[in-house]
């Protein structure tokens, strides 16, 4: 699986980001993992005509030390589709900035 992964969380860093995670985009039914709604002007062509498919959005998995931003752009409402790829240039460099605004807002160092 492609992702961005930033390890070597201290505790505090750990929480603060739990914190924001829940606030701002709920937990999930999977202990840890948060579901990112992608920009809908970043979609593609073919996801962008997939209109039973949208929303789209990219995982985003916390653990104590860890976390990791999913660069596979997926549907919540079908398992396999040709709308679920990995991030293209512009999907992925959200998803870079998403990570590293986070840590700014949070005044994390990674």
């Amino acid at each position: 699986m492609k992702q961005y992964l930033i390890d070597e969380l201290r505790p505090k860093d750990y929480e603060d980001i739990k914190a924001y995670l829940d606030e701002h985009y709920g937990s999930s039914h999977m202990e840890g993992i948060y579901w990112i709604p992608l920009d809908p002007n970043l979609m593609d062509e073919v996801q962008t005509a997939h209109v039973d498919c949208q929303p789209f959005c990219f995982a985003v998995l916390l653990e104590p030390s860890a976390i990791s931003f999913e660069l596979l752009i997926r549907t919540r409402n079908r398992v396999r589709c040709d709308c679920i790829h990995y991030a293209n240039a512009a999907q992925r460099e959200s998803i870079v900035a998403f990570a590293e605004a986070i840590f700014g807002e949070l005044k994390i160092l990674a």
